[in-house]
């Protein structure tokens, strides 16, 4: 026992010893440490002199200034490495190695090279300059790796603007003299990643191809060479979303939301497949429509009256903002200002009905201190300021500034224009700032131009719709062909004496040739014109017309007609005239989305050589039926020629196109002479009139070609001679009948339409044409 007690003693002393030990051995390597660290973390630089070694372009000078301490002054190790990396941090220098040694500071450095030149290879679908634009880098700057990283990615995301996503771009250098370098741009453009199909989840009120015409981004199709608008890009999709909310809202869904859209690639990575997830609602209707008011002096039934909405009419947010802008404008010429018509919507789910309460309500009394424009280095700043309803001084309104800022975008003058309204000078004044960029108003063309009617022929033309900088819009064109020639001059101010009222002038020259008929036309013509609104959708048109024609050079292969050697005989005839013409045009401004009525009637009123009262009428309209898939379109159209002194002439009758009438040639209807052994020439008529009917609808291609189909049915004729110089054939009202089916199809150089025609009802004289070809319009 005692002895494994005094065992057990001598172990634990000797553990004691050898834990005293290595305490202290442990203690000693610390203060050895800190006796090694101490005096460098505490050591001071004292420099004489500061040596810089490798620069070449780069004055010694510049470099010492990012030193931060001079000679003689006491630094710490700290600071001569931050000054290091001060002289890293400028990106001149490839390296950069800061060195003391003793009471010396050497610093060596390796420039980077100087750029010599900016080169791309291997791009073709875009111009260097296009790519250079985008470059940061430049020619005689010191060349930086991550400006040239940068550059690459700016040129790689201006190819996937135009859907190469699979483009590359590596950058090269090729090493030069005197430590220069040329930057290459080595591009592989790639295939185009095209959007391959553009499709719809939960749509049921509209199908596909409706809901793709709404859109700005299109299917990948036949003209994809061509068509810049089948390439993605995200900010178009982002506007599309907007695009169909605002299409759906505009016909009663005021719950349709796109919920997400989903875009991805093909395994390929050869095209997009793009899916929008709709969630559409109900349909409402407009409801109960009234107006209260909370100003002194604002009658609610005078406002009621103004309203141009209707109970039962398809619920529409544009509708509601055009009767806020009636009522506010009725308040401002009532002596009103600062009054507001705030829409109070009461939703009846029961049936899918909304009511609307115009609240007149008294707005807070801002003014208007000024109106600042910029941007606009040609368009001088009268012309936008005339999109403005106020002036400086006047009560502001947001919902005008609104409407002004769309009436600048549509003048088509700008790329961009954003209109804001800020705080003035004080609470009460508010300045509106318009920045605006310039976009290209003007073009020149040649090129040739193709009718059925009129063959093949030349074209000059010039079109300039911002001349000098004014809004005026100028125009003239020169077109030769076999058959014709033509010359048009054509200049209109939009707002004479700073209002809203267009002045313009129209001049032309026609000459026809024996190639189309049996003898030769001159026709010159000029009409200055004055046009201003009346009503919301009507406009009045004043002008004075002079014309100067000529029959010349008649010749004929049997009896001649005396109705064309009576008009040769009169030479020349100068005759003028005054005229009006009135339109009514509900196409874009009607409650129905869908639908729209024009209606133009004109009267001239001739004077000179002759006497005579020029009538003509035209009622077009057209409608969406079956979900906005199938188009009708109806038209009526009539003139009437009555002289009161003089008669007519073959230049101044009718003689009804293709555009007019189809199924027939030019002047291939209508009265004939009737001369024994005569060639039965076309004379015109004083009087035609025609009713056209026609339906478009797709024909289940894809919607990306652009090409649907239509059936149409011409109704009509065109007579009374008004002369007895001989016998004429069909001098009395004889109708004729075709009916024909017609492809359409929107290319890039304008929208193409093909009609094959057969008649139903014509006569034995009549010049049929079964096909021919004409630029499609709507009425």
């Amino acid at each position: 026992m005692n002895n494994a007690l005094h065992a057990f003693n001598k172990n634990l002393e000797r553990m004691r010893v050898m834990t005293r030990g290595w305490a202290l051995i442990a203690a000693l390597l610390v203060s050895g440490m800190m006796a090694l660290a101490s005096p460098v973390s505490a050591q001071d630089f004292n420099f004489s002199n500061v040596s810089v070694e490798g620069n070449q372009r780069i004055e010694t000078a510049t470099i010492l200034t990012y030193l931060g301490f001079g000679q003689g002054e006491a630094v710490t190790a700290g600071a001569v490495n931050d000054a290091a990396q001060r002289i890293r941090a400028t990106g001149l220098f490839e390296a950069v190695d800061v060195v003391p040694q003793g009471r010396t500071l050497i610093i060596r450095v390796a420039e980077f090279p100087t750029v010599n030149q900016i080169a791309f290879e291997g791009n073709s679908r875009i111009r260097d300059a296009e790519l250079g634009a985008v470059v940061r880098s430049q020619p005689r700057r010191v060349y930086s790796p991550s400006q040239a990283e940068a550059d690459t990615a700016a040129i790689s995301q201006v190819y996937a603007d135009q859907g190469r996503i699979n483009a590359t771009v590596t950058p090269r250098i090729i090493q030069r003299s005197d430590n220069r370098v040329d930057l290459v741009f080595e591009v592989f453009e790639g295939g185009l990643t095209e959007v391959e199909r553009i499709s719809f989840v939960g749509n049921r009120a509209f199908g596909e191809s409706r809901l793709r015409r709404v859109l700005e981004t299109k299917q990948a199709g036949l003209l994809r060479a061509l068509i810049n608008r089948d390439t993605f890009i995200a900010d178009r999709v982002a506007f599309d979303q907007q695009v169909l909310t605002d299409f759906y809202q505009s016909r009663g869904y005021v719950d349709f939301q796109v919920q997400n859209v989903d875009v991805s690639l093909t395994r390929e990575r050869d095209a997009y497949l793009i899916t929008f997830n709709v969630q559409e609602g109900q349909k409402f209707e407009f409801g109960n429509l009234t107006v209260t008011s909370e100003v002194t002096g604002a009658d609610p039934a005078i406002y009621e009256d103004a309203l141009r909405l209707r109970t039962g009419a398809t619920y529409s947010p544009e509708l509601i903002e055009r009767d806020i802008t009636r009522l506010e404008l009725l308040a401002l010429r009532q002596g009103l200002n600062f009054v507001r018509a705030d829409p109070r919507v009461t939703r009846n789910d029961r049936t899918l009905t909304l009511d609307v309460e115009f609240a007149l309500v008294n707005g807070p009394r801002i003014f208007v201190e000024r109106i600042d424009i910029e941007g606009n280095n040609t368009t001088l700043d009268r012309v936008i300021r005339s999109r403005f309803d106020v002036v400086e001084g006047d009560p502001f309104n947001p919902r005008q500034i609104r409407e002004s800022a769309e009436r600048i975008r549509a003048l088509g003058f700008f790329g961009t224009a954003n209109v804001d309204a800020r705080e003035g000078s004080s609470p009460d004044q508010v300045v509106i700032d318009v920045d605006v960029t310039e976009a290209p108003t003007g073009s020149l063309s040649f090129g040739g131009n193709f009718s059925t009617d009129n063959g093949f022929s030349l074209l000059a033309r010039f079109n300039q719709r911002n001349f000098l900088g004014r809004g005026q819009s100028l125009s003239f064109s020169v077109q030769g062909g076999v058959d014709n020639q033509n010359f048009s001059f054509s200049f209109t101010e939009p707002r004479l004496l700073g209002r809203d009222l267009s002045f313009g002038i129209d001049t032309s020259y026609r000459s026809t040739d024996s190639q189309n008929a049996l003898y030769d036309t001159t026709r010159a013509s000029l009409r200055p014109r004055i046009g201003f609104p009346i009503s919301e959708n009507g406009r009045l048109t004043l002008y004075f017309a002079y014309d100067h024609t000529e029959v010349t050079n008649y010749t004929t292969t049997g009896a001649p007609s005396p109705f064309i050697l009576a008009d040769e005989a009169q030479g020349g005839i100068g005759t003028s005239a005054l005229g009006y013409g009135y339109s009514y045009d509900t196409r874009r401004t009607g409650l129905n989305p869908n639908a729209g009525v024009l209606f133009r009637f004109g009267q001239e009123f001739g004077f000179g050589d002759s006497s005579f009262i020029e009538t003509t009428a035209e009622l077009a309209a057209q409608t969406s039926v079956l979900s906005e898939v199938v188009t009708l379109r109806a038209t009526i159209e009539g003139g009437l020629l009555s002289y009161t002194s003089g008669d007519s002439r073959v230049t101044d009758r009718y003689f009804l196109s293709s555009g007019t009438m189809r199924g027939f040639e030019p002047g291939g209807i209508g009265p004939r002479d009737d001369t024994f052994g005569s060639d039965k020439d076309a004379l015109g008529g004083n009087a035609f009139a025609v009713v056209r009917l026609e339906a478009e609808f797709p024909l289940g291609l894809p919607e990306e070609y652009g090409i649907s189909g239509g059936v149409f049915l011409d109704y009509g004729s065109v007579w009374d001679v008004g002369s007895s110089a001989g016998p004429v054939l069909y001098d009395d009202f004889t109708p004729r009948t075709v009916a024909g089916v017609s492809i359409f199809w929107n290319t890039p150089i304008g929208p193409l339409r093909f009609n094959y025609t057969e008649p139903l009802d014509v006569q034995a004289n009549d010049q049929i044409q079964q096909f021919d070809v004409t630029i499609s319009t709507d009425f």
